[in-house]
């Protein structure tokens, strides 16, 4: 074990990581752990155990509890992948390790690991696979690039002995140690700050902060883990505290900030400030105590999204992990900045990106952004996070626009890509994973593993050739063929149920992987709902460069083409707004529900949409549109009061029927009375909710009202919100112009739906 000491030795050195891999039988890999570690000066007390066995003196945990990693930093993790390895605990396990660190990962005979099924295969096989249908990709890809990198180690165990495979030593020339960035010529805070900087990226983004002294600002910090981003806002806020501003900082959990508040921390006791904290064991709120010191402060993002005690400064760690709904909210404090991960190793999505940076673009604020690339907490081009970065496609992105930029739906390939097929071409594989990471609020390192190796899984690609010429000016990566991934489409096969799995259901049991069959059967009562066979989009995107050319419209086409004699149904469930909603509903999708309470990572309701393609399919959507229009009036009024109007008329406006009023006489001389003041809608809502949803579902004349007018709809007679609210949103200059809309509005439902002269 003279290699792990040697390691230990060289990571030190350079200040960057390495990786010792131990593979045999679990007890004698065990053993190994505790002898290796023995011959390092790591002390326990800055090491975990991620594993299912406590064989080291250490706090340990078990894989799926990794998530309490995050925000540590140790100096070694032991990761006991025996009974299972998730995708998502080995980049947090690598995540957790500072320079000089190492990651030690135990591991059955490396031959013989991908053939193996374990307890995460089992979390694979959903419905109505079982886990001898998961393939080993994820493992064989994994051992592959363990194989392949610098700074690997690994060690052969079994009753023989041991062997040395691999010795994982770089022998690095020696580095110049890096100098200590310099401050800002022209810089506003303290200058105690910019010597706390570490890299140059860190002070430069201390500086993007100081616009934060203003109001109408707002700041923007993306970064890799490890690359200081936190400690930059920490400092950043302390300073912001000393001039008397109240900041509050929000994170999706309190120690995703907990490196913000350290280095505020260490900053106040650095200029001698005295500060209050409370409570003491987690400081949460920071009072300055120094005349006219201001505060900071934390509160959980379901708190912080209503700005209580109206802060001065914003301050959201970690964006890209909270919904897009809240991220908004925070838009309405004087000053906002936003820090969100690039490359997450617990996975971290490209949603902040994405979906909100137009959100933002359209505010109020002028916006400042900046990217820090050092990373501080280990070596630049520490081998380690290279391997990383490769074996779990962390740093996976489409391809670069140049090579797409001309791409029509006449230029492109449609192509059923298997599993072998992603192995086979490295750059396949992180084209169609780099579209899956934009189309998703977050896409993990477990994600990869699904993609590889469950069973119910298919992949479907449109590729845009170029000429190789072309390609091999525009990018050195471009493969031979020419084709490059610019839609992609991720279907998991659901329904087909057998009776007991059905009933399980019903019951209330979670069955995996069967969401559509699952919503229908649990929420709405339907237990034949998994009996039909169907492929639900689990995700679909389309490279930025190329939105709005029809490339994802023109992929639902060509999967509809291949399956529509193969199964009953296609599906989407989805966080609803309006442009979604419109866009299934142009590709031959209907509503079937819509559901009661918001996503947690959207934000938004989710909507529920069917695309019927054969006899059963049609039954079972007809089935579901029937009972989601006779109760979404009474759901508006309630669970649904506060959804957007706009989400409500493109969701009702993509239902496949045609509701009846049926108005009874003194129903229609009521509506008819409104127009000319005789009567009023409190007098008897039903009948006008009739209307509305007939007109939202079925117009007869889709031109017939304004958009204005079917929001004034929605909001006052489906949601019954109160006139003064209805106005003030609607921007209407008082309540009366509001009802006189309303008058106008309702006049124009009669004329449509109710026989003249009644």
């Amino acid at each position: 074990m003279e290699l792990a000491g040697e390691l230990r030795a060289e990571a030190r050195r350079t200040g960057e990581r390495r990786v010792l891999v131990l593979a045999g039988e679990p007890e004698r890999t065990r053993d190994r752990a505790v002898d290796a570690l023995a011959e390092t000066d790591i002390p326990l007390t800055e090491t975990r155990l991620l594993g299912p066995a406590s064989f080291l003196d250490c706090e340990r945990h078990e894989q799926s509890r990794a998530s309490e990693l995050l925000g540590r930093t140790l100096s070694a993790v032991v990761l006991d992948a025996h009974a299972e390895l998730r995708p998502n605990a080995l980049g947090t396990a690598v995540g957790a390790v500072d320079g000089g660190g190492l990651v030690v990962l135990l591991t059955p005979p490396l031959s013989a690991w991908p053939d193996r099924r374990d307890a995460f295969d089992g979390a694979l096989a959903v419905p109505p696979f079982d886990r001898d249908d998961v393939t080993g990709h994820f493992r064989r890809r994994l051992v592959e690039t363990l194989r392949a990198h610098r700074g690997v180690a690994i060690v052969a165990v079994d009753a023989r002995g041991d062997t040395v495979e691999q010795r994982g030593l770089t022998d690095p020339a020696p580095r110049l140690p890096r100098p200590p960035p310099r401050p800002p010529a022209d810089h506003a805070f303290d200058a105690a700050t910019y010597e706390a900087c570490r890299t140059d990226d860190q002070r430069d983004a201390v500086r993007a902060f100081e616009a934060l002294t203003e109001p109408g600002r707002a700041v923007v910090v993306e970064a890799d883990r490890g690359r200081g981003k936190s400690s930059a806002a920490g400092l950043a806020a302390a300073n912001l505290a000393l001039r008397g501003r109240d900041v509050l900082v929000t994170a999706p959990q309190y120690r995703s900030a907990a490196e913000l508040f350290a280095r505020a921390s260490e900053l106040f006791e650095t200029r001698g400030v005295a500060v209050d904290a409370e409570p003491a064991a987690e400081p949460q709120r920071l009072t300055v105590a120094a005349e006219g010191g201001g505060r900071l402060r934390y509160l959980p993002p379901g708190r912080a999204v209503d700005l209580p005690d109206e802060p001065d400064v914003v301050v959201v760690d970690e964006a890209a992990a909270l919904p897009v709904r809240r991220l908004e909210a925070m838009l309405d404090a004087p000053s906002v900045a936003f820090t969100t991960t690039v490359h997450g190793y617990e996975g971290a999505g490209r949603g902040f990106s994405v979906r909100f940076r137009d959100r933002l673009a359209e505010s109020d604020h002028a916006v400042t952004e900046l990217t820090m690339t050092t990373p501080i907490r280990y070596a630049d081009a520490d081998p380690v996070e290279v391997w990383a970065f490769r074996a779990l496609l962390l740093d996976a992105r489409p391809p670069v626009e140049p090579l797409v930029a001309d791409t029509t739906p006449e230029s492109v390939t449609y192509r059923r890509l298997s599993a072998t097929d992603l192995l086979a071409d490295e750059h396949l594989l992180r084209e169609v994973f780099g579209l899956l990471v934009l189309a998703h609020y977050r896409t993990e390192p477990t994600d990869l593993a699904r993609l590889l190796d469950a069973p119910n899984l298919e992949v479907r690609a449109l590729t845009h050739d170029v000429e190789p010429s072309t390609a091999r000016r525009w990018s050195p990566e471009s493969r031979s063929d020419g084709g490059h991934v610019v839609a992609v489409a991720l279907l998991a096969r659901e329904g087909a149920l057998d009776a007991e799995t059905r009933r399980r259901m019903y019951d209330g049991e979670r069955v995996r992987g069967n969401m559509l069959p699952d919503v229908l059967s649990t929420q709405l009562r339907d237990e034949a709902a998994g009996v039909p066979v169907g492929r639900r989009v689990l995700r679909i995107a389309t490279h930025d460069a190329v939105r709005s050319r029809g490339l994802g419209s023109h992929l639902l086409s060509e999967v509809r083409a291949e399956f529509a004699d193969a199964v009953d149904w296609l599906g989407v469930g989805f966080g609803a707004t309006p442009r979604l909603a419109r866009f299934w509903r142009r590709n031959g999708y209907r509503t079937l529900h819509l559901s009661t309470s918001r996503n947690d990572r959207s934000g938004e309701y989710s909507a529920v949409m069917l695309d019927p393609c054969s006899a059963a399919g049609r039954e079972l959507a007809t089935r579901h549109t029937g009972w989601f229009c006779d109760r979404i009036v009474a759901t508006l009024t309630d669970a649904l009061s506060d959804a957007d109007p706009d989400v409500v008329r493109a969701v009702l406006r993509a239902v496949d029927a045609a509701p009846d009023p049926d108005l009874s006489p003194w129903e229609r001389r009521l509506v008819a009375g409104v127009p000319t003041g005789a009567a009023i809608l409190d007098t008897d809502p039903d009948p006008f909710r009739r209307l509305t949803l007939a007109h939202l579902v079925a117009p007869a004349d889709p031109a017939a009202l304004s958009d204005r007018e079917e929001r004034l709809l929605v909001r006052k007679v489906l949601q019954a919100r109160p006139w003064g609210e209805v106005a003030d949103e609607l921007a209407f200059v008082s309540q009366r112009e509001c009802k006189r809309a309303f008058a106008s509005a309702v006049e124009t439902l009669t004329r449509l739906y109710c026989e003249r002269g009644t």
